[in-house]
């Protein structure tokens, strides 16, 4: 008797485990921490009119500390002093613009990189002449004393012939150039922005050059819990908007290097509080996931900047096309931007922003392969192309000229990995897409010239949410009216082989890892989570339908057996589709992505643990109820100490078997936007095109997952026998 009440207390560990897998963390009591920072560094530190420091550093520090339950001292001591302070214990940490250097390194510990700085030129406005560092020949130029302006100007001083004067502060600079003693001024160009937006009479020339990124700093080896807090703060601020309002606050940009907006730009009112708007979770470089698992592309930079511009919020959900489709379909999201091509047939159920994205299509070869040169070079040989795209529409409309066959793929990384392979010989795709793929590694090359595609563009449902539609299309005149829709284009489709120069190489297993081991196990644990709290509740539902199936009551068999039928008989995709976009259709009551995986899951699984249950207590010998009831014990009572004692013992094994059945059913589950293991692998193959290490370490987890899991649930079974 003894043994059987395992088995209660195996249901309360279960339960456990989901119970504190949800609790929410109890607040710990509020934390004081000495904060120095400097006297005077507009627009990072200053004191307004009323005697109060703002500026960015004040700002951030105290939203930080905000989000992340902590209070903050602050002392604007200066520069020096606030380094000396930190450094005898004075201070817990400091925030004054500091530039994260390799000798600071060794004195203080940085946090992630909150402002990335750069050296700006400026001249008068109403120079006309100067255009670029070329135009400096023979004139003179200022810096302030000991900054990297003027390191810079040093460094550059033969390549462009100007000649340098140097000044203790910024207004005698300033002063210098107003009253012509020099042509131009360079400084940090958070800082020209500030003072330009202030009144000061100069304008900004050219591109800033790449300068020092700021950090927050404590003393090296101490506080390391306020620096934990200071990143994880820094991350939630950048996530949900509020870095770039504070930082816009005071250089009227949205990341420091977009201008604000104009006059000429119409505001549209918002009419919601909140804006969901989907797109997809892999298309690079539209929008995927960056090494920090933080969603990045031309579509999320553009969309954040127009809600900047327009003053709505944004709820982004990262979903997939397919889903971001439905979902908008089903009234679960207002918007979609997801490199989505503005087709006639597609207007008949969507309305349309005005295009943000011209595309075109392109084919694309290995490296090594020199006999393609031309379409005509395709005879006889075979075309790769993803289901349902431009590129495939296009390859059936030409086989028959060019005489090559054409095979289909339904995802990218197979079409890259049958090129790898040489199971084609060229493929087709977007051309920004192939782009992004050769700067990422990819030994591919286009020998032909792009063909012109089709245009993307923001979709909203047809009839609804045409504010958001033309709040996005107003935004995007503004963008290309002041220069910025080109540098967010130019970000990711020009510039990704610099950006990877100091990059962690993720051609290799070590760097896959080394760069993405967090966003793996938010995957892995997402997945545990959903197979054990769905296996739980599957088997409380399971065991009821089961008892339900043998039961002497015929309408509770009956019950019984229609709904394990309907539940075996839908596939279990299809039944997620209907619990996370058919349900909101029809009751107008959102269903989280997360929340709908564990229904659905919950449901499959119930509906074969209730013939595990019905199997179990069939196979006890009937005699044995016969038995028991002759001798007065009444129906629940033998079930209770007689049959199910001995039923248990015999599901147990099937027990396990469908546990390990959810665990890997956890995959199709991806389908609707729920990031577990597989879902996080895509997304890291869609950055890095790394299909074969990739998958082969999600499946070396996903073996180690399952054999420790078995273990354990072998283990349990020795136990209760």
């Amino acid at each position: 008797m003894r043994k059987n009440k395992l088995i209660p207390f195996v249901v309360f560990l279960m339960a456990s485990i989901f119970t504190l897998g949800f609790a929410n963390k109890t607040d710990a009591a509020e934390k004081t921490y000495k904060i120095g920072t400097d006297l005077t560094f507009a627009p990072f530190e200053f004191q307004n009119s009323d005697g109060e420091y703002i500026g960015i550093d004040v700002d951030l520090i105290n939203q930080i500390a905000k989000d992340q339950n902590f209070k903050v001292d602050l002392r604007p001591l200066g520069f020096d002093s606030s380094i000396q302070g930190v450094q005898s214990d004075q201070l817990d940490g400091m925030i004054a613009g500091m530039s994260i250097t390799d000798e600071r390194k060794k004195t203080f510990d940085f946090s992630e990189p909150y402002f990335d700085s750069g050296i700006q030129m400026a001249v008068k406005n109403d120079n006309n002449d100067i255009k670029d560092y070329k135009d400096l020949k023979g004139k003179t130029v200022s810096a302030k004393i000991g900054t990297e302006s003027a390191t810079f100007l040093e460094q550059n001083k033969d390549k462009y012939g100007y000649e340098i004067k140097l000044y203790e502060a910024a207004d005698a600079m300033y002063n210098a150039l107003t009253n012509g003693n020099s042509v131009a001024i360079f400084d940090d160009y958070p800082v020209l922005g500030y003072a330009v937006t202030n009144g000061q009479p100069f304008k900004l020339v050219g591109e800033p050059e790449k300068g020092s990124s700021y950090g927050f700093a404590v003393k090296k080896g101490e506080n390391k819990e306020l620096l934990k807090k200071f990143n994880q703060g820094l991350k939630d601020l950048k996530k949900d908007g509020s870095y770039d309002k504070i930082v816009a606050k005071y250089i009227s940009t949205g990341s420091g290097d977009q201008a604000a907006a104009s006059d000429e730009m119409k505001k549209i009112e918002p009419k919601k509080d909140v804006y969901v708007v989907a797109s997809d979770s892999a298309f690079a470089p539209f929008e995927y996931k960056d090494s920090d698992g933080e969603y990045k592309g031309i579509d999320v930079d553009l969309l954040k900047r127009a809600a900047e511009l327009q003053g709505f919020k944004l709820d982004m959900k990262f979903i997939g096309f397919s889903s971001a489709m439905q979902a908008l379909e089903s009234g679960q999201a207002d918007g979609m931007i997801a490199g989505m091509t503005i087709t006639d047939e597609r207007k008949a159920n969507y309305d349309f922003s005005d295009p943000y994205f011209q595309s075109g299509i392109q084919l694309a070869v290995a490296k090594d392969n020199k006999d393609i040169k031309s379409y005509k070079d395709l005879k006889d040989k075979t075309v790769g192309a993803k289901v349902g795209t431009e590129s495939a529409d296009f390859l059936e409309a030409h086989k028959k000229e060019y005489g090559y066959n054409v095979k289909s793929f339904d995802a990218a990384d197979q079409l890259y990995d049958a090129l790898k392979v040489g199971s084609i010989d060229a493929m087709m795709d977007d051309y920004p897409v192939i782009g992004y793929a050769v700067n990422q590694g990819q030994n591919l090359k286009t020998p032909i010239k792009r063909e012109i595609g089709g245009e993307y563009g923001f979709a909203v449902k047809k009839g609804q949410n045409a504010e958001l539609r033309e709040m996005f299309t107003e935004a995007l005149k503004e963008m290309k009216r002041t220069g910025e829709y080109d540098e967010i284009v130019n970000k990711y489709i020009g510039t990704e082989k610099e950006e990877k120069k100091d990059a962690v190489d993720e051609s290799t297993i070590t760097g896959l890892l080394k760069n993405n081991y967090k966003s793996l196990l938010d995957g892995l644990w997402k997945t545990i989570v959903l197979a054990l709290v769905s296996f739980a509740l599957a088997l409380v539902l399971g065991v009821i339908f089961g008892l339900f199936r043998v039961s002497p009551v015929r309408g509770l068999r009956t019950f019984a057996g229609i709904y394990i039928d309907i539940i075996r008989g839908i596939p279990m995709m299809v039944l997620a589709f209907f619990i996370f976009f058919g349900l909101p259709g029809i009751t107008g009551i959102k269903i989280p992505d997360f929340a709908a995986g564990i229904i659905t899951l919950t449901l499959n699984a119930s509906a074969y643990i209730a013939e595990i249950v019905r199997g179990g207590i069939n196979a006890v010998p009937v005699g044995q109820m016969e038995a028991s009831r002759s001798l007065g014990l009444s129906y629940n009572r033998t079930m209770q100490k007689i049959i199910l004692p001995q039923a248990v013992k015999i599901m147990i094994p099937s027990f396990i078997n469908q546990f390990v059945i959810s665990l890997k059913d956890t995959t199709i589950i991806s389908a609707i936007g729920v990031v577990e293991l597989l879902q996080t692998g895509k997304i890291i193959v869609a950055r890095t095109t790394q299909s074969s290490y990739v998958y082969l370490i999600i499946a070396i987890m996903y073996l180690i997952l399952i054999t420790i899991l078995t273990k354990l649930a072998n283990r349990l079974e020795k136990k209760v026998k």
